[in-house]
Parts: C-alpha cells; sequence; structure tokens
C-alpha cells in the first residue's frame, strides 16, 4: 500500500509536471501577443493619428489659401453691380434721356449642355432659332458664362427663369431711353448695349454720365442662382446728370418746322440751328433725316449724322454782311459809300461774278438788301487780302468752333498763300470756302452781340466768357443793314415777324460737282430777332430743294422756317416786341377788314397801317 501510495503520488506529480509544461509556456507565449498587439494597435493610432494632425495642418495652414481658392471657385462668385447712367434734361430740367431697369438674360454653357432636352424650351422663351442657341452655347462649352438676351422687360425675364432650366439666370442692368425720340436724336446721341455713348453728347460727356459699377460676393448653387449674399466689395457710383443748354420746346418747334419745309420743297436734307446771342448757348438744334435713337438698328447709318456740326457747305450770300462788317473796320467804305454794280457783272479773271438783275447803283446797305454780288466783290477789292482773312478767322471760319461735339467739321478757309487771283472775290460772297451752319450762326450771333463772339455751348450755364471780334457800333451798323432785308424790297420778307424787327440774310449756292458747280441748289438763311436787342439767332440750311416746287432761293424755302419757329420762341420766351407800331397797325387794319365784312363803315387807317399792313408774309396772315 505504502508503495502503491507512493507511485500513486509519483504519477500526479508527473502528470502536474506535464500539464506544468504543456500549459506555462502557452500561457506565456498568449501573455507576450496581446501586449505586442496592443502596443502596435497604438502605434498605428498614433501615426494615423499624426497624419491627420498633420493633414489638418496642410489643408487648415499651409496651403488654405489654395484650398479656399477652389472652394470659392465653385460656389462664391464676385458680380457686378448695374449703376444707372446720369439722367440728360434740357435747360428746365425735362428729361430727355433716362436710364430704366431691365434684365440681362446669361447662362452657363457648361450646365445648359447637359440638359440639350431642354434647350427647345428656352430657345423659344427666348425667341431665337434652337440651332442657333446651341451654337452659341457650343462655342462657348467651356466658359461659365454668355449672354443670352439683353436689356429685356423684367416680366419677359421672369417668364423665362420660371422654366427653371438649369445654368440660366438673369442679372440687373439698365436701358437708355430718349423721351423726345427723333426731334433730338442727333445732339444726344446714343449708348451701346453696354450703355457707353456711342455719338452725340451721349459721348462727348460718356466719363460724366456713366458712373462707376459696383460689385459684392455672393455664393450661388449649381443653378445659378443667389444664396448667400456674402459681402459688398464695391458700392455702385450712379453717373452724374447733365442740364443741357437745349430747351425741349424750340427744340420741336425747329425740328417740326424744318421737317415741314422739307417735306414742302422737296429738299434730301435740311439743318437748322438756334442760339442764344447773350451767351452762346444751344438752344435748338435739328437735322433731317433723323433716326429713333430708341430703335437705332431700325435707321441707315447715314442718318445719325448731325449735318449742323460735320457737313461743310459753302456758305453762300450769308457771308456778304461780314464781307461788309470788314470794309467798315478797314475803313475803307461807310453806310453811305456807293457802288455801280451796273451792268449786273464784274470781270472775275476769267469768269464774271454776276447778279440775277442789273441792280445799278447801291449803297453799302442796298448790297445786303439786293444780296448784290457785285456789290460784295466791289467791297473785298478794296480789302488787303491779309484784312479780309484775318477778319474772317476772328468769326471761327475755317476752324472749329469749340462746341465740343464729337465729330465736329473745322470748315475750310485757306490762307491767302494758298488763293488763286480769282479766291477773295469769290469768298466775299460765299464761294471757294466751306463752313457748318453751327459756325455760320456762331458768327451771326456775334454781330447780334456787339461784336463779342461765345464758343457754343451745350451745357446750361457753363463758364463762356466771350471775345470781342468786331466795334460795337460797326457791328449795330450791320445789324440795322440786315434789317432790311425782311422789309419790302428785301430779299426774305417772309421771315419778316409782326411786331418784331427782324435781321437777317438770304443765301442761295450752287452746289460743287466735279468740274465746277451744277444746277443743285443749297438755300440758307440766318437771321437775328429782335433787332433792338437781339435774343436769337438762327441758321436754316434747305439742302437740294426741288426746284420745280417752291423754288430754290434762301429767303423761300428757309425764311419761313426761321419766321414760324422765331415767332413760337419768342412767344415762350416772354420777349417784348420792338415793332409795336407795325402789330398795331396791322391790329388796326384788321379791325377795318371785319367791320367792311359786316356792313360798317371802317375809320380810316393811319399811314403806318396803310403801309405796313400789306407787306410781308406774317402781315398778310394777320389780316385773314
Amino acid at each position: 500500500m505504502t508503495r502503491f501510495g507512493k507511485r500513486l503520488r509519483w504519477f500526479g506529480s508527473e502528470a502536474r509536471r506535464e500539464r506544468a509544461a504543456s500549459v506555462h509556456p502557452r500561457a506565456r507565449v498568449q501573455q507576450f501577443d496581446l501586449r505586442r498587439r496592443l502596443a502596435l494597435v497604438c502605434g498605428f493610432l498614433g501615426l494615423g493619428s499624426v497624419a491627420l494632425l498633420a493633414r489638418a495642418l496642410d489643408l487648415q495652414v499651409v496651403d488654405h489659401a489654395f484650398y479656399q481658392q477652389q472652394g470659392d471657385a465653385r460656389f462664391l462668385r464676385e458680380i457686378p453691380i448695374a449703376t444707372s447712367r446720369g439722367m440728360i434734361t434740357d435747360r428746365n430740367g425735362e428729361p430727355l434721356a433716362i436710364s430704366s431697369p431691365v434684365e440681362s438674360i446669361w447662362g452657363n454653357p457648361r450646365e445648359l449642355l447637359k440638359v440639350p432636352e431642354r434647350l427647345p424650351a428656352l430657345a423659344r422663351a427666348l425667341d431665337m432659332p434652337q440651332d442657333e442657341l446651341a451654337s452659341r452655347l457650343s462655342a462657348r462649352a467651356d466658359k461659365e458664362f454668355v449672354y443670352l438676351k439683353r436689356r429685356i422687360n423684367p416680366d419677359e425675364a421672369a417668364s423665362i427663369l420660371a422654366l427653371d432650366i438649369p445654368g440660366v439666370a438673369s442679372q440687373r442692368e439698365y436701358r437708355r431711353f430718349y423721351p423726345q425720340g427723333e426731334a433730338l436724336a442727333h445732339v444726344l446721341g446714343f449708348t451701346n448695349v453696354d450703355d457707353r455713348g456711342q455719338e452725340g453728347l451721349e459721348l462727348a460727356f460718356d466719363d460724366w454720365l456713366r458712373g462707376t459699377a459696383g460689385a459684392k460676393r455672393v455664393i450661388r448653387d449649381n443653378k445659378g442662382r443667389i444664396v448667400e449674399n456674402v459681402d459688398l466689395v464695391r458700392a455702385a457710383q450712379p453717373g452724374h446728370d447733365l442740364a443741357l443748354s437745349i430747351d425741349r420746346r424750340i427744340q420741336y418747334l425747329t425740328h417740326r418746322e424744318l421737317r415741314n419745309a422739307i417735306a414742302e420743297t422737296g429738299a434730301s436734307s435740311g439743318s437748322a440751328v438756334v442760339l442764344d446771342v447773350a451767351t452762346g448757348e444751344v438752344l435748338a438744334m435739328a437735322n433731317l433725316p433723323t433716326f429713333n435713337p430708341n430703335a437705332v438698328g431700325t435707321s441707315p447709318r447715314d442718318a445719325h449724322r448731325n449735318r449742323a456740326v460735320t457737313d461743310l457747305l459753302e456758305p453762300g450770300s450769308t457771308m456778304k454782311p461780314l464781307t461788309v462788317a470788314a470794309g467798315l473796320e478797314a475803313g475803307v467804305i461807310t453806310p453811305a459809300t456807293l457802288f455801280n454794280t451796273s451792268p449786273g457783272w464784274i470781270a472775275n479773271g476769267r469768269y464774271r461774278t454776276t447778279d440775277t438783275h442789273n441792280y445799278g447803283v447801291l449803297d453799302t446797305t442796298g448790297i445786303i438788301r439786293k444780296s448784290s454780288n457785285v456789290g460784295a466783290s466791289l467791297v473785298a477789292k478794296r480789302l488787303s487780302d491779309a484784312q479780309f482773312y484775318a477778319f474772317m478767322r476772328r468769326f471761327g471760319y475755317g476752324q472749329r468752333s469749340g462746341s465740343g461735339f464729337p465729330g465736329e467739321a473745322a470748315g475750310l478757309f485757306p490762307a491767302p498763300d494758298r488763293w488763286s487771283g480769282t479766291s477773295k472775290q469769290t469768298m466775299s460772297y460765299g464761294y471757294g470756302l466751306s463752313a457748318t451752319p453751327l459756325q455760320i450762326a456762331t458768327a451771326y450771333a456775334a454781330l447780334g452781340n456787339g461784336g463779342l463772339l461765345h464758343q457754343p455751348s451745350f451745357v446750361k450755364g457753363q463758364p463762356n466768357p466771350p471775345k470781342r471780334v468786331l466795334d460795337a457800333r460797326i457791328a449795330n451798323q450791320v445789324l440795322h443793314m440786315m434789317q432790311t432785308v425782311t422789309e419790302p424790297g428785301g430779299t426774305a420778307t417772309q421771315a419778316a415777324i409782326l411786331g418784331y424787327h427782324v435781321a437777317g440774310k438770304t443765301g442761295t449756292s450752287r452746289k460743287a460737282s466735279a468740274g465746277g458747280y451744277s444746277r443743285r441748289y443749297i438755300g440758307y438763311f440766318a437771321g437775328l430777332v429782335p433787332v433792338d436787342n437781339p435774343r436769337f439767332a438762327m441758321v436754316v440750311a434747305v439742302n437740294d430743294p426741288d426746284p420745280t416746287r417752291k423754288g430754290y432761293y434762301g429767303g423761300v424755302v428757309a425764311g419761313p422756317v426761321f419766321r414760324n419757329v422765331m415767332e413760337g420762341a419768342l412767344r415762350l420766351m416772354d420777349v417784348s416786341p420792338d415793332n409795336l407800331d407795325a402789330w398795331l397797325a396791322v391790329q388796326a387794319a384788321a379791325e377795318a377788314k371785319r367791320m367792311k365784312a359786316e356792313g360798317r363803315t371802317p375809320p380810316a387807317l393811319p399811314a403806318t397801317a396803310a403801309a405796313i399792313a400789306p407787306s410781308g408774309a406774317a402781315n398778310a396772315r394777320a389780316l385773314q
């Protein structure tokens, strides 16, 4: 038993040793692997954390600007803030050009080309052929912006956006509107689709009128819609308003009467300019043919030209008062000097200078009243070339008037060293030189302003100091000589205005052609009213009138335009009559006519009424 028990204890000890030998090494291995695994996991986690921190540092600090820019490029946009162009008004504050808010439809070609099935509906809404729309988008497939339709009514834009087509959006713009339409088209000019001045005063004062567009940052979604306004980059600065010297009432009268004259005479074109004598401000300027500045594309390009400042014309007999003034200033003639114009012509080199009639002996006033070419030539013969040239240059011939109007022509008045033997004589009555209607009006305004010449101005109240070009006494003498032109015996009785003394001069020049002059004419009338204190100077030029209608002489085709416009302007400006006796006489004659028609015995007319009432177109109208 004892031996057996010892054996059992031995086997138990062996078993425990075997179990210990088999268990303990595995336990030790398992315990060692766990620690390694924990260390490895912690190491990997630590490296990952470091990598994440490094990446975050790279994104947030090192390359922050780059990634911010990339993000902004996808959602953040800087868009312009449209600003209105300054308003243009006439001298009384009436609007002549205003900017109205409109919408422009634009698209993202990248987005639109992804939805080709929506293009037909978009093309119909835009009122354009589908193939044209597809071609425009395809040509800009790599772009994100293209205008689809510009400057349309906001309601029309809303209907297009209501289609909810991806990549289509709108933006606010402004469109120029001209309430006076054709009447002021040549003076104002027009703007282009970007609201930039292209012609006329819109171009001349573009920097003043345009203003500065603003800018803001916004976040847009993938359909181009603004989700959030982020920042105001730059505030918009609207354009400045501009007050012109133009009086829209006188402008309308001028346009209307010029249009009527063109229709009645069958002329191809015409121009008229009205100046304020005391300031040189342009009160009206009209041209025909004209155009609608609200729909520029519907008119021929030639109609856009402001003929009153760009077209050069030989001034014809409107030069004669200046020729006489030059002779008076030089002391080679006096108002009482006599000139023998018989037999109605005078030699001029190989040519002749002729009058329409043989006027015989004329005094200085008679040269102007009868518009004698021979008489003007005889005055010019007494002047040296230098005297004649210097005098005309002082009055602005051969140089721009200084109005600042875009495209203004300087005219042609050559220096004496370029004259031929006949030049001075022909220039004395308006041939061999050229000028614009504005230049002629400026020269006549100087005569009416006592010899003080103002540069013509289109801006109300602009500083415009005059310069003296002629002694006031001589200017007044010439002015009263010109008064006889509109009185009985003169060449422009149709330019007379009841109640006012009118000083004027007709002109009828033949149009130059290859190798000489054609049988086509330009009819002029240049005048001032009232003579005692001139307020207005006006020049009317009617180009190429049909001789079979009213004729082609300036007094017939242009004189009535002057009369009708000035009658209205004098009334509008409340200018007092300076010939009240004539007005009272005509009233008395009209009353006598009515009494006679009623069977009553009219009183005897005063001598002034008997002399004045039958004469002049204006008086004849008053008697009707």
